[in-house]
């Protein structure tokens, strides 16, 4: 698969670069970012995969996050996808709306017109993308998964869908029950229809009820966070995983909210909870 090299930085002593390619999975180009942290040049490393949220790109998360020390230090690479397919051909929110639309694919596989010829988000971060990293850089086979906010919700459904391709999910601030809040509900109606079927196999705790989890689960949660109540609803992962036997962590941090400022103070540990696992 061709990719094509926008920009390469130097930093902590590895590399952080920037790439598009034509995905068949969402039928148009696509823009990704890779961290290679310097243990890369003398052997392959272990890869964390980072989802990032509403009206996100590539770009977020490895400016703001501050991530790249102590990947470097672990030896862990990071790649970040955009949130969402883009394009003249790509159909938006009819408003413009930050919540659906461009830098607002969900993570799933949209079934409905005019959605699904584009927003194959799913088959695009666990299949495509994986397979393009594992063939183009010095990787190994081992990864984790983690994100922020729809990203959260992200890496949540994707990791408890696909136990045997992770080590490890993480998440801040995630979507944990979308099929019952106002983010979900627009998004899942208009990718998915009504079938409530195929909303509950993009439900955190609709998935964790039902299979449960082999895999640790670290989630942070601000309980400043402007979205805590009406969003993200972390209470009911909390409830859920009560009832299984897991190896799940959800803290609640006092006195931090949405922002990549939340993220940036925590994002260490949960770095140094994936390099235990992978």
């Amino acid at each position: 698969m061709s990719i094509n090299k926008i920009n390469e930085t130097k930093v902590f002593g590895g590399l952080h670069q920037r790439f598009t390619h034509q995905s068949s999975a969402t039928q148009c180009e696509m823009t990704f970012a890779i961290f290679l942290p310097p243990q890369a040049e003398q052997h392959p490393v272990p890869v964390l995969y980072w989802l990032s949220g509403l009206t996100c790109t590539d770009e977020n998360f490895m400016q703001k996050a501050g991530a790249f020390r102590k990947a470097a230090e672990l030896g862990i690479a990071i790649v970040a996808p955009d949130t969402s397919p883009r394009g003249d051909s790509v159909p938006d929110d009819s408003d413009k709306a930050y919540d659906f639309g461009l830098g607002a694919g969900f993570y799933l596989n949209a079934t409905e017109a005019p959605w699904k010829a584009h927003y194959q988000m799913y088959s695009y971060v666990v299949d495509e993308l994986p397979a393009l990293i594992e063939s183009q850089f010095p990787v190994t086979h081992k990864k984790a998964i983690s994100g922020h906010s729809m990203g959260g919700h992200g890496a949540l459904t994707i990791g408890l869908k696909n136990q045997d391709k992770y080590q490890s999910i993480s998440a801040f601030s995630p979507i944990t029950n979308p099929t019952e809040c106002p983010w979900g509900i627009k998004a899942f109606s208009n990718y998915l229809g009504n079938e409530q079927a195929q909303w509950q196999e993009y439900d955190a705790c609709k998935l964790l009820a039902k299979h449960g989890c082999q895999l640790p689960i670290l989630v942070d949660q601000g309980d400043a966070d402007g979205f805590l109540e009406e969003q993200l609803k972390p209470n009911h992962l909390i409830d859920v995983a009560a009832q299984q036997q897991l190896d799940f962590e959800l803290r609640m941090q006092a006195g931090y909210d949405h922002s990549y400022f939340f993220i940036s103070s925590f994002i260490d540990d949960h770095l140094a909870f994936h390099a235990k696992h992978l």
